[in-house]
């Protein structure tokens, strides 16, 4: 597989930036998208905006109707509610021998693409970038975060691996590291993303405003903690350094980071709710973990869910899209 053949579903922040950097440096990229989408790439290339230099590239597309079996990897980088959509519109696409590649945050996505396609057929992945798709049909990359980080369930590998991140190694703007211990890899993401994701949505601010009241450092390390015994419940306890790294990150008092879950609140959108906390709070529950302020934030997500089923909330303007 030298040269293998990829489908990237859609082309916006995330897809559009890893998989435009892939066919920036000749890799064989189609891009699977809706058709106003595919008319500006028509007209206009794929375009990035990035510190690691801007791009214009003729690209491939396809649309639904003219997906065939031919691919032997699909990258898949939507968000988690759009999954069962996904998960339809990719398969036919695959090759016998083909396998999917999940950017998705979180760890449930990995059981339903199992389900459908095969646990050989699935890898786990992480990917580290901000990013966005502007209204005049670039991608903005924000900062310097541009990292994938994939590899085999099985914590194989194998010959797909090496040559999946051959192609990442030869592409602009991206660094991409294959792993044996993706599992666990995803399992450490998801306590970081839950737990700031807890902290920054419950308190409608970031990292820094948090650490300067004066109980929310205590507030967030706890409920790194949380995570901690949660992930070590289901076998996959974070490493030392894991830890450390995390806990001085919920330290810092003049932090800027916040969530692509509290972005998507502040600007009336859907969330990843369901797929991260609400996942954390099931694990916790069987595992008997204390999870109140895990709970208090599921809870206040949930209700301004509602509120934006009634149309009570005025949305506002997204600022970008990260994992």
């Amino acid at each position: 597989m030298s040269n293998p053949s990829i489908l990237v579903l859609g082309a916006g922040g995330i897809g559009g930036y890893f998989g435009g950097r892939l066919a920036g440096s000749g890799a064989d990229v189609t891009f699977l998208v809706r058709d106003g989408r595919r008319k500006i790439l028509s007209e206009q290339g794929l375009r990035i905006e990035s510190p690691f230099g801007d791009a214009q590239l003729a690209v491939k597309t396809v649309v639904a109707s003219e997906v065939a079996p031919i691919y032997d990897a699909v990258i898949l980088t939507c968000k988690a509610y759009d999954l069962e959509a996904a998960v339809a519109a990719i398969a036919p696409g695959l090759a016998p021998d083909g396998y999917v590649l999940p950017f998705l945050n979180g760890i449930a996505h990995i059981d339903v693409l199992n389900q459908r396609f095969g646990q050989h057929r699935v890898l786990g992945g992480t990917a580290k970038i901000q990013a966005t798709l502007t209204p005049s049909g670039a991608i903005r990359q924000f900062n310097d975060w541009r990292t994938l980080t994939f590899g085999e369930q099985s914590g194989e590998m194998t010959e797909r691996v090496k040559t999946l991140a051959a192609l990442f190694a030869a592409a602009k703007g991206v660094e991409a590291f294959a792993v044996t211990d993706i599992v666990q890899r995803m399992w450490e993401k998801l306590v970081h993303l839950s737990t700031a994701a807890t902290m920054t949505c419950l308190m409608r601010a970031n990292v820094g405003e948090i650490v300067r009241t004066p109980n929310g450092r205590e507030l967030f390390l706890d409920q790194l903690q949380c995570g901690a015994a949660i992930a070590a419940a289901n076998g996959h306890t974070p490493s030392d350094d894991f830890m450390r790294l995390w806990k001085e990150t919920f330290s810092q008092a003049d932090s800027q980071y916040a969530t692509s879950m509290l972005r998507d609140i502040e600007r009336g959108g859907r969330t990843e709710v369901d797929h991260i906390l609400g996942f954390m709070l099931d694990r916790a529950s069987e595992a008997k973990i204390a999870h109140r302020t895990l709970l208090l934030a599921y809870t206040h997500i949930k209700a301004f869910e509602q509120r934006c089923a009634a149309g009570r909330l005025p949305a506002q303007a997204d600022t970008g899209e990260s994992h």
